[in-house]
């Protein structure tokens, strides 16, 4: 009778562990799948995406001349890095902040500070197009820059607040009864710590500015375009298979800047 039990037991916990598996094989098709089929039809020797014509590289050498969509590229990187830089000083140091606050309004203002990443674009859009009318700022290339921080800032503060709650706060103390002033703990002991929060803070700003179309057709200017807004604006006349070069040249530039962090964080920890 006990080994008819156990014989039951290791069958039925046998046949529950193939519905993880299965769950994962799913998952993993419907997120890649798409991006497979991206990199095989950015060799496509049609123009339509939907019909295989053959094998081509002829779309990445009209990628490389198609000086439109380089530009839009070379602004939206430059946007993504720009507002990424700006939101991770202001993020960081409103977290850094935020800890030595001590007032009945803390949760309010904590609110206030995360409010932008709840708001829906495009009423977000719609006031900093309103906004910067008002003080009369050219759209373009500044306003875009001023946007994507404001929205941007949340994601920094909010990976740096729980990284300083659960910081070990003896560090900060031992520093300053050695002498240390105040800023000198700051960047010696709380800023090496932080930093792994900063970056990934950074990181997530820089997809979302990268990656945002709403906001950025409200303030952007005629002659200042993103990638996205381009991408979005070639839905009217059908998008080529240069987009989908693009793509995957993108995809194989974030594979390697993913694989080069992986290995120097592999090194550190030997």
């Amino acid at each position: 009778m006990n080994f008819t039990r156990i014989h039951c037991i290791r069958f039925t916990m046998k046949n529950r562990t193939k519905l993880p598996n299965i769950y994962l094989t799913i998952l993993l098709i419907v997120m890649y799948l798409p991006i497979i089929i991206v990199i095989i039809y950015s060799f496509n020797n049609s123009e339509q995406s939907t019909i295989w014509g053959g094998y081509t590289l002829e779309w990445y050498h009209k990628l490389l001349d198609d000086w439109t969509l380089m530009e839009a590229l070379k602004n939206s990187l430059v946007l993504g890095i720009l507002s990424s830089l700006a939101a991770g000083i202001i993020g960081t140091i409103g977290a850094v902040g935020m800890t030595k606050v001590h007032l009945r309004s803390k949760g309010i203002m904590e609110y206030i500070s995360t409010l932008p990443i709840m708001i829906p674009e495009i009423i977000l859009g719609m006031v900093f197009m309103v906004f910067f009318s008002l003080l009369g700022l050219p759209f373009g290339m500044v306003t875009l820059v001023i946007a994507h921080t404001s929205f941007c800032i949340p994601y920094v503060y909010m990976m740096v607040k729980s990284r300083l709650v659960g910081m070990e706060q003896s560090y900060v103390e031992a520093a300053r009864d050695l002498g240390a002033s105040e800023v000198r703990a700051f960047i010696d002991i709380t800023i090496p710590l932080i930093l792994p929060a900063i970056i990934s803070g950074m990181l997530l700003s820089f997809a979302m500015s990268l990656d945002d179309v709403v906001i950025s057709i409200f303030v952007t200017g005629a002659t200042t375009n993103t990638l996205p807004i381009k991408i979005y604006t070639q839905l009217k006349t059908g998008i080529t298979p240069e987009i989908n070069a693009l793509s995957t040249l993108m995809l194989i530039v974030t594979f390697l800047i993913v694989f080069i962090s992986n290995r120097i964080r592999k090194r550190k920890r030997y």
